[in-house]
């Protein structure tokens, strides 16, 4: 068993049903084994499986999706529901939205009823994932390692995503504030004082993240993978590393007052949480990030992710569900080999995607194999010879 994962206990999908989610009409799914296997070609329905499970915890789910993206074609209303079992029993947990409420509405129901907020929800479920999409994370913009850099905090402080929405909306009202040319300094003061205290929260919450991500790195938890150095690239960081916070924050409404006239001109404010770049190295080689290979990326990441759920299952007590969609793109054989061996260490429940059966041959015999089509889940006896097609229903 990999280090830090000594001991926890494993928070299981016991089912799940999908009503109108994407390309999904009505599926009920009960993972008969800890590893599950989805495979079969684009667009036949893996990552929106993978989607829906994530969108039972708070936040935009894995691929970030509007609410209007999500009900399947030629319906307005979505849904998904699982009953999961954790450290204190099973529970019954559904999102999605009501049929005679707004469809741009998502809801959340905890045992059949409205959970006081999504924290309550983020106290009972957690997930770590890997996609396609973060192949591209050090080719594109900082938003993105940004993005990804927050959900990795959101999920050991749930309190993150509220400090973040009231940031940028501060943000969003002094940029407004200085396109129109209003010079009220009162007004502009106390929406600067606002970025000014949210941006330290948050930046001191990402700063907290990283040290103990890079601690859990550097115990081995990646296993046969590169272990990664992960840095911020934020001047609030840096200040915060020899000041306290109230200095900070001191620092910071000075700094964004004296560059009201140069953020008005550019349209944009220049310094805050939202300027928050992540690097990312091999922390054996000190190789960044965006200048290693695909593969080497995508080899740091896993460690990463790896890191991260061992980190998670460490502060709450219960490793979190692992959603790895096509994990196997730009790995070397070695690599792959690495991923097979060490997937069956972790005491997680796995769920994993790829075009073809044949990729996860080592996984015969130990893993779930289910291929995606048609609105439905077909098991394939490969994987579990003696797996009844009752664990998947369906219905038009």
């Amino acid at each position: 068993m990999h280090p830090g994962w000594q001991g926890r206990a494993v928070l299981q999908l016991q089912r799940l049903v999908l009503t109108n989610f994407r390309t999904y009409g009505a599926l009920t799914w009960r993972p008969a084994e800890r590893i599950a296997v989805l495979f079969g070609p684009n667009g036949s329905g893996k990552t929106n499986l993978l989607e829906a499970v994530s969108l039972l915890m708070p936040g935009r789910g894995l691929r970030g999706a509007r609410g209007v993206e999500l009900p399947r074609h030629g319906t307005t209303h979505w849904a998904v529901a699982a009953r999961l079992l954790g450290t204190d029993g099973p529970f019954d947990l559904g999102t999605g939205t009501l049929p005679d409420g707004a469809s741009d509405r998502r809801v959340f129901r905890l045992d059949g009823h409205p959970p006081r907020n999504q924290a309550e929800i983020g106290a009972r479920v957690a997930a770590v994932w890997l996609t396609p999409q973060m192949d591209r994370l050090f080719q594109d913009g900082l938003s993105g390692r940004r993005r990804f850099l927050d959900r990795l905090v959101w999920a050991l402080e749930p309190n993150h995503a509220r400090e973040m929405a009231a940031h940028d909306t501060a943000v969003g009202n002094r940029n407004r504030l200085l396109a129109e040319g209003r010079a009220d300094r009162a007004w502009l003061a106390g929406v600067e004082d606002a970025i000014a205290r949210h941006a330290v929260a948050a930046t001191a919450a990402r700063a907290t993240l990283v040290a103990r991500l890079n601690a859990t790195l550097q115990g081995g938890v990646a296993g046969a993978f590169p272990a990664a150095y992960v840095a911020l690239t934020c001047p609030i960081a840096e200040r915060l590393r020899a000041a306290p916070a109230l200095e900070v924050e001191d620092w910071l409404r000075a700094t964004l007052a004296d560059r009201r006239g140069r953020d008005g001109a550019a349209g944009g404010t220049s310094v805050g949480a939202h300027r928050t770049d992540m690097a990312l190295s091999d922390a054996t080689t000190g190789v960044p990030a965006e200048q290693a290979s695909t593969g080497e990326q995508k080899s740091l990441l896993i460690g990463v992710i790896l890191a991260h759920a061992a980190l998670i299952a460490q502060a709450r007590g219960f490793a979190p569900l692992l959603l790895l969609d096509e994990p196997m793109v730009h790995l070397d054989p070695s690599r792959r080999q690495a991923l097979f061996q060490a997937l069956p260490t972790l005491p997680a429940q796995i769920l994993l995607t790829g075009t073809d059966a044949e990729t996860f041959a080592p996984l015969f015999g130990q893993a779930e194999g289910l291929m995606t089509g048609d609105g439905g889940l077909t098991p394939d006896p490969r994987f579990l010879a003696d797996l009844s097609v009752r664990s998947v229903t369906r219905a038009s």
